[in-house]
């Protein structure tokens, strides 16, 4: 018979583990970049508001010049947000931002969008501009590739974003997805504090499409960026810095983790496939995303659970089960129910990917 000792100490038990799951979702709903050394706490104003950085050691500008700084804004209010294209985090939130840009840029709002790169292509401008285009941004994207920007605003997360007020301080700031009602609140509040008159503008928000539901956490292929995280692949050689390794398939894969097939090359932020491989990942989602390029066209067969995906469970970029990776990217492999499956990915030589996301 249970003791009312008994009693409390499961409703405690329970309680601690109703806050890990917690945890766990928030975790996902932004990626955590390597702590850096940041700059010193800008000047507050009375109200102990800080100022905001300048925009610093930007080497590219879309959709704007060199002559955009955050001084030449001052008297508008502007939104900075942080974000990298690959980020599928940053990618969910670009649709609520690009509506923002629509309904109120003609009333004083900027947005800018600091690209501040995770992985090495993301560095290329080509890239970075195709990406924009893609996702339909309109506003002033400019690239951060060495963190100069990111460091002087303290930034550890993608996305991450900060209102700044017409006096040039920040008022209001919203680290992951999520957050778009009270965000869209805080735009209209600044707006009138500077004298626009939103009244004729709707907020309708959008749907948020955070997902709701506990997910496979992000998985990076990287030496450099998996070992750190304390991630490595299933199988018992692992990954080895510099080193080419041929890897047996697993009989039974540990879940949430990558495992391989075939021959691989270990890259300091990607896993090089040095022939027809395969990649087995027992995961749980209902979308599951891979950053990957390949030198030419490349075809990646998707399997879930052994069989071939179906359209209706296929991702965006994938047809009859197939899917064609050249571009380096977020490419969608997999979008249909919330499952517990093994996916299964047949490539050739020279793919290579970066990490697994999942919704």
């Amino acid at each position: 018979m249970k003791t009312p000792k008994d009693m409390w100490t499961t409703i405690a038990l329970i309680s601690v583990v109703i806050g890990i799951v917690i945890a766990i979702v928030h975790l996902e709903k932004q990626k955590t970049a390597p702590e850096l050394a940041f700059s010193q706490p800008g000047i507050t104003n009375d109200k102990g508001y800080p100022t905001a950085p300048e925009l610093a050691g930007i080497v590219g500008y879309i959709n704007a010049d060199p002559s955009l700084t955050i001084e030449s804004q001052k008297g508008k209010v502007v939104l900075v947000d942080f974000w990298t294209y690959s980020c599928i985090n940053c990618i969910r939130t670009l649709p609520h931002i690009t509506s923002w840009d629509e309904k109120y840029r003609d009333k004083g709002l900027v947005i800018i969008g600091v690209h501040t790169p995770e992985f090495d292509f993301e560095k290329e401008y080509d890239n970075v501009k195709a990406a924009v285009e893609k996702y339909g941004v309109g506003y002033p994207v400019v690239l951060d590739n060495d963190y100069a920007t990111w460091q002087a605003y303290k930034n550890r997360y993608w996305p991450r974003k900060y209102l700044i007020d017409k006096d040039g301080y920040i008022r209001y700031d919203h680290i992951g997805e999520g957050g778009y009602e009270e965000t869209e609140k805080q735009i209209r509040m600044l707006l009138e504090e500077k004298g626009s008159d939103v009244s004729d503008v709707g907020e309708a928000p959008m749907p948020d499409m955070t997902p709701k539901h506990i997910t496979t956490p992000e998985l990076y292929a990287g030496a450099a960026f998996a070992l750190p995280r304390g991630q490595d692949i299933g199988n018992r050689e692992g990954i080895r810095l510099g080193e080419t390794i041929t890897y047996e398939k697993l009989t039974n894969p540990p879940a949430d983790v990558i495992s391989l097939s075939g021959t691989w090359k270990s890259n300091p932020d990607n896993l090089e496939a040095m022939g027809d491989a395969e990649i087995i990942l027992p995961f749980t989602a209902s979308a599951v995303n891979i950053v990957a390029f390949a030198p030419e066209e490349s075809i990646v067969e998707i399997y879930v659970n052994d069989k071939l995906v179906s359209d209706e469970q296929a991702g965006s970029d994938a047809i009859n089960g197939i899917m064609i990776v050249r571009e380096p990217r977020l490419y969608t492999a997999y979008d249909g129910e919330y499952v517990t499956a093994t996916l299964a990915l047949k490539v050739k030589k020279g793919f290579s990917f970066n990490a697994f996301t999942f919704g």
